[in-house]
């Protein structure tokens, strides 16, 4: 028998500026958004012309190939996050010396400006004066291109991009491991389970609300994430470390504004299918669990 549903303590009008408030700066500009993508536009004119926009931005292979840069991307600084979040948050919560020092430490990068950031690793990854070659070659290691080898450009952002943001993972995690009753693992060692087994058997599976939350989160930054990008390589060389937001602005800058509205369409949708499923099969194995 289903349970009666839970009436609301307050009255339908109370919930009309927040309706109001969602509607002008969400549901008003995607709607824009998706008008304005079927136009040739600028600041005074727009003319329809259907799907042109959409044709045009599919039959570049630039632009397509920018879309499977995202999902690598995404993946990438996604999948790192949470592995890396996950392992220094076991540690952080750990009695170990010097914990409240490297707690700070793990976090200040999300503190630190993303176009700061940018700046400082394009000149410690020069090919010839950075500092990091420069110590490689002090080891007698031929140093890469890290930023103008077209093959390792977008790699190259990634690892930066976790360095920066794996210290918010860190965070959620660490909330979701204190908050763990400590009887289980009491329980366990009694019944003679193994460090890793108390990982993998305890751990693992009540953290995973904590897990949902940083992969979710960063795998909605890493689709849309363009600042770090576009600081250290401008999409380059070339077009080798381009995603879906920094064409979209490229766009912009040449005046198809139509066609990076159309781009803007494509990086909601693409989000979107990827986000929602996603969230369903957390849900159901948070259920399971």
């Amino acid at each position: 028998m289903t349970a009666p549903r839970r009436k609301s303590p307050y009255p339908s009008w109370f919930f009309v500026p927040a309706a109001v408030v969602y509607g002008t700066l969400f549901l008003l500009p995607t709607v824009a958004s998706l008008w304005f993508s079927l136009t040739r536009w600028d600041l005074f004119t727009a003319t329809y012309i259907g799907l042109d926009n959409f044709r045009q931005f599919f039959s570049e292979p630039f632009l397509v190939s920018s879309i499977g840069k995202t999902l690598i991307y995404a993946g990438l600084t996604s999948g790192l996050k949470t592995i890396l979040g996950l392992l220094l948050a076991v540690l952080l919560v750990s009695p170990i010396i010097w914990r409240g020092m490297l707690r700070t430490i793990v976090f200040f990068p999300v503190l630190v400006s993303t176009v700061g950031v940018g700046i400082t690793f394009t000149t410690m990854m020069h090919p010839t004066k950075g500092i990091i070659n420069v110590l490689l070659e002090s080891l007698g290691i031929d140093g890469p291109g890290w930023l103008t080898d077209p093959s390792l450009a977008l790699f190259s952002v990634v690892l930066v991009d976790v360095w920066k943001g794996v210290g918010l993972a860190t965070v959620i995690y660490m909330a979701g491991l204190v908050s763990i009753s400590q009887d289980y693992y009491e329980a366990s060692r009694i019944d003679g389970a193994t460090r890793f087994q108390q990982f993998w058997r305890i751990t693992l599976p009540l953290v995973w609300p904590a897990t949902v939350t940083v992969v979710t989160l960063s795998l909605i930054s890493g689709l849309r994430f363009f600042e770090l990008i576009w600081a250290m390589t401008r999409g380059g060389p070339g077009f080798s470390s381009d995603v879906v937001a920094s064409v979209i602005y490229k766009q912009y800058q040449a005046g198809f504004y139509g066609l990076a509205t159309a781009g803007n369409v494509v990086l909601f949708s693409l989000i979107a299918l990827l986000i929602l499923p996603l969230t369903w099969w957390f849900n159901t194995r948070e259920v399971e669990a």
